[in-house]
């Protein structure tokens, strides 16, 4: 089933765009076995503490956020404190996944406008792209920073609306978190869940009508 009548594909950038294990993984000789499971702890928590911060309204920006994330995580696991600004930068240079480049060309080719949704900062989010020699394919990039609150609050999902002058499901939202999905979703957009390890979706009253295992396979639907 193809999705129509869509002005922009937006993207999630941090487990949708980029692998956010890849920092971890260039350091597993030196984190040992536990470098998946330590990589594993320290996104989680991450994203609990931008969930935990919107609640108490204590906003924080995604790079103190995730050094705050890292110093929890390298404590739990017992990580030498001299491995965090090694790790730090790493983050800042994440990989982006193999099908991205060829995605963002066919929808380019397509004539669809491009973007990022994201909780990162401006800067980390440009960093990012242009590391990767991918920035050219971008119309926008939308940080939460410009609204103050992190996903999956409604004030995130509305900026590309008020750019694009356009009505929620105008919008192609695609995201890697079930979460994410859920809160573009409901929000009112084509939201599409990139499953790329075989999950199952959170029960938070909304399933999405697209599901992917790879971004490659946006193409055959858009």
């Amino acid at each position: 089933m193809k999705i129509e009548n869509i002005k922009a594909c937006v993207f999630d950038a941090y487990g949708t765009l980029f692998d956010v294990n890849s920092a971890a993984s260039r350091c597993k000789v030196k984190l040992g076995s536990k470098w998946e499971g330590f990589a594993n702890a320290w996104r989680t928590t991450q994203l609990e503490y931008t969930w935990l911060r919107s609640l108490m309204k204590k906003h924080k920006n995604f790079w103190e956020i995730t050094e705050d994330s890292l110093d929890h995580t390298m404590e739990t696991f017992k990580i030498k404190k001299e491995m965090k600004n090694e790790l730090l930068d790493l983050y800042k240079k994440l990989s982006p996944y193999s099908e991205v480049k060829e995605c963002l060309e066919g929808l380019k080719a397509k004539k669809i406008k491009i973007a990022i949704l994201s909780n990162g900062t401006p800067d980390l989010l440009k960093g990012l792209v242009k590391s990767n020699n991918i920035q050219n394919y971008f119309d926008d990039i939308f940080s939460v920073e410009s609204v103050g609150i992190y996903k999956p609050d409604s004030r995130v999902y509305e900026m590309p609306i008020k750019k694009y002058d356009c009505k929620p499901e105008n919008i192609c939202f695609m995201s890697s978190n079930t979460w994410d999905v859920s809160g573009g979703g409901v929000f009112g957009y084509n939201a599409v869940w990139v499953n790329r390890l075989n999950k199952v979706f959170d029960k938070l009253s909304y399933k999405p009508r697209h599901v992917i295992n790879n971004l490659e396979e946006l193409l055959k639907i858009i």
